[in-house]
């Protein structure tokens, strides 16, 4: 009994001295310095192939350098760069019933930068009608392969405007297929006797880069885990009272902010058996293609475990000291990341919005489709959160200390995959909804 009281003492004076360590080494000072220079209006809201997210790439890589990091093994910097072909839709010319649709009421979703229909026998009409679920119906054209005339109810006229714009800027598809062709009118068009459209558009092959550095793995050097949020936000968006930045305070430069953290953290410890992977990864808002690019670059099989980090700006709906973590019951991450936080006030619940989607939302998906136990963490109460994705998504709306208390949580769950002592159970390979 004297021995197991004793054991209990010397494991209780081991976690307080981890935990002193956390609070002395994670200033909140310093999380609010980083977060504060990635959210600013001078990084332009970080759009993927803009000059703001150049900028921060560019503060990244200094924070990376200033920490100790090193780039991954071959490389010889923080960039892991590879490019995307995309493709901007131009003009989309369509009448029905001999009749001109007007430009705002039509556009097409195509890897093709040009195609002319006539009453086309192997085009498929397809009407959208106001019971459908639109996303659903969506998902399952752009999976179709197939050439489609979509005619979209009035009801989803605002859902239908924002697809219009996102395709008048331009659209990547890492499998791009010519031979699928979805033209969009917005309208009730009942009795469709005839109907042509001619479509031009443009490709070019465009630079992308992921920031990702690593601290080697003192004993198990060839198990990796990896920390990661993503750099990328939306830029440049329609006005709202003057300001047309979308900052990207919380989505995701929070996250951003936690792997920083995270990796100075970890280089000050200096301990890790595993290889430590940090990586700040471009494009998620436009499709995840940083993180899929990554999921290509590494061994799959010896990624131990992945914390991918979203949204900690604010308290999540269970309160201070809390977060969740997406795909909770995939595997045992969420468990062992209890586990280590045994004795302190903080706890990590399942994703509480299953409706949203959330596990396959973000970059940890890429990671999971390939077997890796990938999960993301992250507070934000994304049914009643009326700043994401807005121009008021900015630092002032954030709390410091919440993201601070994040960042030590993390650091403590982690210990013990960062130190080879746990080792959460393998996923089966996942298809990406």
């Amino acid at each position: 009994m004297k021995k197991v009281t004793a054991a209990l003492a010397l494991l209780a004076v081991s976690f307080y001295s981890y935990s002193q360590d956390v609070n002395k080494l994670i200033n909140q000072n310093e999380v609010e310095q980083v977060i504060k220079t990635l959210s600013a209006d001078d990084m332009q809201g970080r759009a993927t192939f803009t000059p703001g997210i150049e900028k921060a790439a560019q503060y990244i890589e200094g924070q990376y350098k200033q920490a100790g990091l090193v780039p991954l093994t071959g490389n010889t910097s923080f960039r892991q760069n590879f490019t995307q072909t995309r493709v901007t839709a131009l003009k989309t010319l369509a009448n029905i019933n001999g009749k001109l649709i007007p430009q705002d009421s039509v556009f097409t979703s195509s890897s093709a930068t040009a195609f002319n229909w006539t009453n086309n026998s192997d085009v498929q009409i397809v009407k959208l009608s106001a019971d459908k679920n639109f996303r659903n119906e969506y998902m399952g054209y752009a999976q179709s392969g197939k050439k489609m005339l979509i005619l979209v109810d009035p009801q989803f006229t605002s859902i239908f405007q924002n697809l219009r714009n996102r395709t008048l800027k331009g659209g990547i598809n890492n499998q791009p297929n010519d031979a699928q062709q979805l033209v969009f009118v917005l309208g009730n068009h009942d009795d469709i006797k005839s109907f042509d459209v001619s479509y031009t558009g443009k490709s070019e092959k465009l630079a992308l880069f992921n920031i990702v550095g690593m601290i080697p793995g003192k004993t198990k050097p060839d198990e990796s885990v990896v920390f990661s949020g993503h750099y990328d936000h939306l830029g440049i968006i329609k006005p709202v009272k003057g300001d047309s930045i979308a900052n990207g305070a919380d989505d995701d430069a929070s996250g951003t902010t936690a792997v920083i953290t995270l990796a100075k953290y970890y280089k000050k410890l200096n301990n890790n058996a595993r290889t430590l992977i940090f990586a700040a990864f471009t494009a998620e808002e436009i499709g995840e293609f940083g993180s899929q690019y990554f999921a290509t670059t590494v061994d799959p099989d010896k990624v131990v475990a992945m914390f991918n980090i979203e949204m900690i700006g604010k308290a999540s709906k269970f309160g201070e000291n809390s977060a969740f973590i997406t795909g909770f019951e995939r595997s045992d991450f969420g468990t062992i990341l209890q586990k280590n936080l045994e004795g302190t006030a903080f706890k990590f619940y399942p994703d509480p919005y299953p409706a949203q989607n959330l596990f396959y939302r973000s970059d940890n998906a890429s990671l999971a489709a390939v077997g890796v136990p990938a999960h993301t963490i992250s507070t934000d109460q994304i049914d009643i959160d009326k700043l994401y994705h807005t121009v008021g998504d900015e630092f002032s709306t954030l709390d410091v200390a919440n993201i601070t208390s994040t960042i030590r949580a993390i650091a403590l769950s982690s210990r013990g995959i960062v130190s080879g002592a746990d080792t959460p159970k393998r996923v089966p390979k996942l298809e990406k909804k």
